[in-house]
C-alpha cells in the first residue's frame, strides 16, 4: 500500500473515527488548540466565527539545524519546555487569564511523532478535566485540510479535491465532509517535502526548519532546463505519487558533475530549479487525472467537486501555488460551468500551527462531536480515510478534454 494508507497497528483504520460523544455549544464559542505532532509547538485560541483571538508558535528550527533534520527526543524535550509558556502567551493575546475562560480544548493526537504527540495530548487532557471543558481529539491531516475553510473567502463548500503536501505526507483526497475523506492517491515512497529536504541537503542548504523554503528560494534564480530530469511515473496513469526516483536522478546528476562546476552558484540554482520543475509536473499530471476522474465518475462518487484545496506545509511554496492556480484556471469544471477554483491558506497557516487544530475542533463541535479525555491515546500512524484506488482503477491515457478542445480550436483557426 502507499505510505498514506498504511493502516498501522490496532483497529483496521478504515474510517477516521475517534471516541465521539455528543456536545452542543452555543455560538459563538472559543477553542484552545494545541499542536505538538513534530517540531513546532503551536497554540491558538480561535472563535467559532473564524476569528483568531490569540496564538503562539515556538519553532525548533535552530535546534535541529545541526542535525540536518528533526531529532524526536530533542523535539519532545523542546515541546515540554515550551508548551506551558506558549499556552499562557496565546491565552494572554486572546485577553484571557487561563484556560478556564475557553469553551473547549483541542489537541492533535495523530499522526506524528508519538513522543511529541504525547506532550500536547497529556496537557490538553489535563486542562480539559481541570476546567470541565469539552475535549476534542484532532487528526493532524484533517486539520490541514480544514484550514482552508477558515482562511479562504468564501470558504470552500464540501465536496472538494484536496492535495495535501507536507514533509511527511503527499495525498490526493476527495473531501466530502468533516471526518469524511476518501484517499484517491498517495505517495509510494517519499513525501514531497521529504524529497525537497533531501535535495536541499545534497546542495548543502540549511534544513533545520525544513529544506523546502531554502531550495525554493535557490530555484528562483536557476534554469529549470539545466538537468533533463525524468518526471516520475510519467507513463503510469495512476493517482499515486513517487519522488524517490527523482531524488536519485538528481543525486546521480550532481555526482557526475566535476567538483569545480558543482561549486558554481548557477549550477546549484539550476539543480534546484530542475528538481522543482520535474516534481511540480508530476503533481500537475496527477491532479489533472483526478479532475478528469471525478467528472467521469461523479455518479458513482455521489458528488462532482469544482474546487481544489491545496494544504500542508509545502503548500506555502509560491511556485506550486502559481502553477496549480494556472492549471485550475485553464481546466473546465465538471458540468462545463466555469473553471476549477483553487483555494490555499496564506503561507503562515500552511505549516503546523495551533490555529488549524482549534479550527478543526470548531468544525467537529459544530457537528456535535467531542471526545472523552480519559483514555485518549495518541497514534503515530492514522490514515485519514479509505483508499478508493481499487474502485477507480487506472485511467485511460488520453489528452484531457480541455487540451484536446484547445488543439482543435487552434487547428481550425490555422486552417
Amino acid at each position: 500500500l502507499p505510505k498514506g494508507v498504511d493502516w498501522g497497528d490496532g483497529d483496521d483504520g478504515r474510517s477516521f473515527v475517534t471516541s465521539t460523544g455528543r456536545v452542543a455549544l452555543p455560538e459563538p464559542f472559543t477553542v484552545l488548540g494545541i499542536e505538538t505532532s513534530c517540531d513546532d509547538t503551536g497554540v491558538a485560541v480561535v472563535r467559532s466565527d473564524g476569528t483568531i483571538l490569540g496564538e503562539a508558535l515556538a519553532s525548533q528550527a535552530e535546534l535541529h539545524e545541526a542535525w540536518g533534520g528533526v531529532v524526536p527526543g530533542l523535539a519532545r524535550d523542546a515541546h515540554v519546555a515550551a508548551l506551558g509558556g506558549a499556552i499562557e502567551l496565546a491565552l494572554s493575546r486572546a485577553g484571557m487569564g487561563s484556560a478556564a475562560e475557553v469553551d473547549a480544548v483541542a489537541v492533535t493526537v495523530g499522526p506524528g511523532l508519538e513522543i511529541c504527540l504525547r506532550v500536547g495530548a497529556e496537557e490538553a487532557k489535563r486542562l480539559a478535566l481541570a476546567h470541565g471543558k469539552p475535549f476534542v481529539a484532532i487528526h493532524h491531516l484533517e486539520a490541514h485540510v480544514l484550514m482552508a475553510r477558515l482562511a479562504c473567502q468564501p470558504p470552500p463548500p464540501f465536496p472538494f479535491l484536496t492535495l495535501l503536501v507536507s514533509g511527511g505526507h503527499c495525498q490526493l483526497l476527495l473531501s466530502r465532509g468533516v471526518g469524511d475523506h476518501l484517499v484517491i492517491g498517495s505517495t509510494l515512497d517519499d513525501a514531497l517535502g521529504e524529497a525537497y529536504d533531501k535535495v536541499a541537503r545534497l546542495l548543502d542548504l540549511p534544513v533545520g526548519g525544513g529544506g523546502g523554503p531554502a531550495l525554493e528560494a535557490l530555484a528562483k534564480t536557476g534554469d529549470p532546463a539545466l538537468l533533463p530530469l525524468p518526471v516520475p511515473l510519467q507513463r503510469k496513469p495512476s493517482f499515486d505519487f513517487s519522488f524517490a526516483g527523482l531524488k536519485t536522478a538528481v543525486r546521480m546528476a550532481v555526482e557526475r558533475t566535476p567538483s569545480a562546476q558543482r561549486a558554481d552558484p548557477s549550477f546549484r540554482a539550476g539543480v534546484a530549479a530542475s528538481f522543482q520543475n520535474a516534481a511540480l509536473k508530476h503533481l500537475e499530471m496527477r491532479i489533472t487525472y483526478a479532475m478528469r476522474m471525478v467528472e467521469e465518475q461523479a455518479e458513482a462518487l455521489g458528488c462532482a467537486p469544482h474546487t481544489l484545496v491545496l494544504s500542508g506545509g509545502v503548500a506555502a511554496n509560491a511556485e506550486l501555488r502559481r502553477r496549480l492556480g494556472e492549471l485550475c484556471q485553464s481546466t473546465t469544471a465538471p458540468g462545463g460551468d466555469g473553471t476549477w477554483r483553487m483555494v490555499v491558506p496564506p503561507p503562515r497557516l500552511c505549516t503546523d500551527n495551533g490555529v488549524m487544530v482549534a479550527w478543526a475542533a470548531v468544525e467537529r463541535l459544530r457537528c456535535g462531536q467531542a471526545d472523552l479525555p480519559d483514555g485518549q491515546e495518541v497514534r503515530a500512524r492514522w490514515p485519514l480515510g479509505r483508499p478508493i484506488a481499487a474502485e477507480i482503477g487506472e485511467i485511460e491515457m488520453k489528452p484531457s478534454p480541455n487540451r484536446a478542445q484547445k488543439k482543435k480550436r487552434q487547428e481550425a483557426a490555422s486552417g
